[in-house]
């Protein structure tokens, strides 16, 4: 295994993509597609939930939907997130908001949640919206089962085809950067051979992919190109120009999916 400065070429790509991440989603109120509509949308379709209901929020981010969460139901959040500065983000704009008595903050990987020391088959409901690609769809479903109490919910959002036969470029694209990527008809069998029952899904609307996200990182891409001229920096750049055209071009044939579910026993 090589140690880190044997390749400088890769060590510089390496910086320049963490430098540029950075600067693209530092502060944005979310970092990906979704809205506060859609979010209750699909609480809604989560059914009747106790009346102070325990929430498990994984890959919350900078917490967008953990405080539409809270103001909807009244319940208790245990919101996780791997990255420490968008768990500052969310428990400054809780705090703003009067939010901050429902929400506990939780750093650590949503794949491994053993060391938190989280409740196992406490929580009402499991959240997760954009995030369960991390650790793959079928894993996610099967490891965060055990936190779920009796009744429980599960709801989350998974970029997904929408159409059969792709076209070559997007699924090149996603082949790359998501290899796991199925059908929405194949997630929803996955998620029956995983022991749940669908309650229902429904795709999320292609404007949420820019409002709020995507427009903003676009707006700051393009302060970022011109700033350094060097390899590294513009071949990161001209990778996020990709990501930008596929999703412009592509909705059409992929999105966000929202499943919500129950343990089938």
């Amino acid at each position: 295994m090589g140690e880190i400065g044997d390749d400088p070429a890769q060590d510089a790509m390496n910086a320049a993509n963490a430098a540029i991440f950075w600067r693209l989603h530092e502060g944005l109120p979310k970092q990906g597609p979704g809205s506060d509509l859609t979010t209750v949308r699909a609480l809604r379709s989560a059914g009747t939930l106790p009346e102070c209901p325990r929430i498990l929020d994984l890959g919350c981010g900078p917490g967008r939907q953990t405080m539409a969460l809270a103001k909807a139901t009244g319940g208790q959040i245990s919101a996780v997130d791997l990255l420490p500065p968008f768990l500052k983000q969310l428990e400054t704009s809780a705090a703003e908001r009067g939010l901050s008595d429902q929400i506990e903050i939780h750093t650590g990987n949503m794949g491994d949640l053993g060391p938190l020391g989280l409740d196992e088959g406490s929580y009402d409901l499991i959240w997760s919206e954009g995030a369960i690609y991390i650790i793959g769809f079928d894993r996610g479903l099967s490891d965060w089962r055990r936190y779920l109490a009796p009744g429980g919910r599960v709801a989350v959002s998974e970029v997904a085809w929408l159409v059969d036969t792709p076209p070559d470029r997007m699924r090149a694209f996603w082949e790359g950067h998501y290899p796991g990527m199925r059908s929405q008809a194949e997630n929803a069998a996955a998620i029956e051979s995983a022991g749940y029952r669908l309650l229902d899904e429904f795709v999320v609307p292609d404007n949420e992919w820019w409002d709020d996200y995507y427009t903003l990182v676009e707006a700051r891409l393009e302060v970022l190109r011109g700033e350094r001229d060097d390899a590294p920096w513009q071949a990161v750049i001209a990778a996020h120009d990709e990501e930008l055209s596929v999703v412009r071009e592509g909705l059409h044939s992929f999105g966000y999916v929202f499943y919500i579910m129950e343990a089938s026993d």
